[in-house]
């Protein structure tokens, strides 16, 4: 059964102030499934103040206790993998099984971030004269306010969480409206380890009214958001406006380069499997795919038949490979970015469709000869559509590649070492995958550069965000 949700706050579950709430629905279906509850800017200042509170008391808890209970919070997690992943296939539609990875890879998360709040190290600087002591600590910054998407519920809201925490923050947490009880249960698993009461904060409502109310707000000095570019500008706006710090992980058009000397079969195998992943919707997804004219043809029809393979269906179906899209505005985006290319000369190879008439089904697609014009050469499409378009030579790939004012993730494939290293140089990205995908691991960074946003949410850098760096110089008296 999927349940209501409610907001928490103060360490309460509590709904919100005015009784409101919004439908959550069944991407399979199309029908709504239960409510979340929605904040009034009341509870928006009852959470604020809790975490004004929650990091007063956060703060003084040692490294080592906060990462006990981290560590306690990411074994929760584990342990209630199963349940939550039929949680998040209901809400979300992705298939069962990238469901419950993404879970445990929420408990990798934690886990790491633990250890690292243990090792935010600050150092004592030499000094210009006998008797001096020059030390740079390193403290929380303060309460933090996060937004978090759908398409990765748990993965996205568990990098922000355990980056504050690790780091002695409080969270005001705005989770998806669509995605809530992933979310919830992720802050349970918190709660349960025995986070104080107003270190975690969670509401949902409409997006613009909890944003304009909480980044301005006195108490919070740390935004980080995960989401559109266009979004994220203007927050990143609205916390400069306040001289609030931020972390932006915006969208991203990724290219995947595979050369000529590329093992055809793993390049093909990796990028469809990486491309159909959560029905195309994910930032760091392979998008537009260039290959070398040489290897071109046998790259489109093995593609092609790769995407023609993938057994769509409900992600609880055991056989789904991929699952419906998230909402019906996905659909309706698909259908004009694939409308807008095939018009202006794109070749639909595969796919382009709707499947039926009940949930959000899409057809796992592939366009070739697709011109710049096109909307889905410059926008991101963010669905099951690859497109595939031939290059000449290496200075012709990096060109295309760099053409986009995104920088979030990049891809190729190649057997040659310097092909390799130059590609990494020249390639504008925040992340580049060479000969595979292995990108959002907990110990590397996770970021992007340009309209793909700023600061790291991975590895050993993401924890900085979360801290501010004191000077103290001492003397005797």
């Amino acid at each position: 059964m999927y349940p209501d949700i409610s907001l928490y706050i103060d360490g309460g579950w509590a709904k919100g102030s005015g009784g409101k709430t919004i439908p959550v629905l069944n991407p399979a279906t199309g029908d709504a499934i239960g409510s979340v509850a929605h904040a009034e800017r009341s509870d928006l200042e009852r959470a604020a103040q809790a975490a004004d509170k929650g990091f007063k008391a956060w703060r003084k808890v040692s490294a080592f206790e906060r990462y006990k209970v981290m560590r306690k919070a990411a074994e929760n997690l584990r342990s209630r993998a199963d349940e939550i992943a039929r949680l998040m296939t209901t809400e979300q539609g992705k298939p069962l099984p990238e469901s419950r990875a993404e879970t445990l890879a929420g408990a990798d998360l934690i886990d790491w971030f633990a250890e690292e709040g243990r090792r935010a190290y600050g150092r004592i600087i030499p000094a210009r004269a006998e008797g001096y002591y020059q030390l740079a600590i390193k403290e929380p910054v303060g309460p933090v306010a996060a937004f978090t998407p759908w398409n990765f519920p748990i993965n996205q809201a568990v990098r922000k969480i355990s980056g504050a925490l690790a780091a002695g923050c409080s969270i005001v947490l705005k989770g998806s409206e669509e995605t809530p009880a992933s979310i919830a249960e992720l802050v349970r698993a918190f709660v349960d380890a025995g986070v104080p009461a107003g270190t975690i904060n969670l509401v949902y409502g409409i997006p613009s009214e909890i944003s304009e109310y909480l980044i301005p707000h006195p108490v919070v000095r740390k935004i980080s958001f995960t989401g559109s570019t266009a979004v994220g500008k203007h927050l990143a706006m609205l916390a400069g406006k306040h001289m609030k710090r931020a972390t932006m992980e915006l969208g991203g058009h990724a290219p995947g380069i595979v050369f000529e000397d590329a093992d055809l079969d793993q390049a093909v195998k990796v990028l469809s499997a990486s491309k159909f992943r959560n029905a195309g919707q994910a930032c760091i997804s392979p998008t537009r795919l260039l290959v070398q004219a040489p290897l071109y043809e046998k790259f489109v029809d093995k593609f092609t038949a790769a995407a023609k393979s993938v057994k769509v269906g409900d992600g609880l179906d055991p056989a789904t490979r991929m699952g419906p899209m998230a909402n019906s505005r996905r659909i309706d985006a698909m259908e004009m970015f694939i409308a807008d290319a095939t018009q202006k000369g794109g070749k639909l190879r595969t796919g382009g469709k709707r499947i039926g008439n009940k949930g959000f089904f899409f057809e796992p697609t592939v366009v070739t000869d697709v011109p710049r014009e096109a909307r889905m050469m410059n926008e991101e499409p963010f669905g099951p559509v690859a497109l595939i378009a031939p290059f000449a030579d290496f200075a012709g790939a990096v060109a295309e590649a760099n053409r986009l004012p995104y920088g979030l993730a990049a891809y190729a494939f190649t057997k040659s070492a310097k092909t390799a290293a130059a590609v990494g140089a020249a390639v504008e990205s925040g992340m580049v995958a060479i000969n595979n995908v292995g990108l959002a691991l907990p110990e590397v960074p996770f970021g992007g550069v340009k309209d793909s946003g700023y600061g790291s949410e991975g590895g050993s850098e993401a924890i900085e965000a979360y801290l501010n760096t004191k000077f103290i110089t001492q003397t005797g008296v």
